[in-house]
């Protein structure tokens, strides 16, 4: 079974609740280990532009927040369920995300 890796972007204080539910989906297993994810602190930045309803921050103002960067394997077919189930945890209007394609 092919396996890839997500990788997310997620104010520190939501972390937990959000690798919960991309587990829920399916995420996070190693062999006989199930909620794995490596979890690495750091500072996000963004600017809201015209039209966004951001959680943190204002329209036109650079904001920077303490985040962490999430690495969690994912069996490749249900890549849709666990997209969904960051979409719908995730506190940020547009959650950064991206996928590693594991062909090994």
């Amino acid at each position: 079974m092919a396996t890839d890796i997500l990788v997310f972007f997620v104010p520190a204080d939501d972390t937990e609740d959000v690798i919960e539910a991309v587990c829920a989906a399916g995420a996070g297993k190693i062999g006989d280990y199930d909620e794995c994810a490596f979890v690495s602190p750091g500072i996000g930045q963004f600017r809201p532009l015209s039209g966004a309803d951001p959680t943190i921050g204002s329209v036109g103002e650079l904001e920077k927040v303490e985040e962490n960067r999430v690495e969690i394997t994912f069996p490749r077919e249900i890549k849709a369920d666990v997209i969904r189930a960051l979409k719908a945890a995730h506190p940020y209007e547009e959650p950064g995300f991206h996928i590693i394609r594991n062909d090994a």
